[in-house]
C-alpha cells in the first residue's frame, strides 16, 4: 500500500505499523515523534497502530544539545 512519509511517497506492506515503519527508518523508537493525518500518535500506540493506504506520516526524532 502507498502511504506519504514526511512529504515522501513509500510502498510499504498492508498491515504496517507505526513501529514497524520507524524500525524500517532505523530510528531508535526512544526518540521519535510521529503523526498521522495530522493527528500525534503516543509512543504506546507505535506497535498497534495499523496504517492504512493513503496515510500521511510525519516522522520527528529528537536530538539533544545546548
Amino acid at each position: 500500500m502507498k502511504i506519504c512519509i514526511n512529504e515522501e511517497s513509500r510502498e510499504v506492506p498492508d498491515g504496517a505499523t507505526i513501529a514497524d515503519i520507524v524500525e524500517t527508518l532505523s530510528i531508535n523508537p526512544k526518540f521519535v515523534a510521529v503523526e498521522v493525518n495530522l493527528e500525534l500518535i503516543p509512543r504506546d500506540e507505535h506497535a498497534t497502530h495499523q496504517l492504512v493506504e493513503g496515510d500521511k506520516l510525519e516522522v520527528v526524532t529528537l536530538v539533544g544539545g545546548g
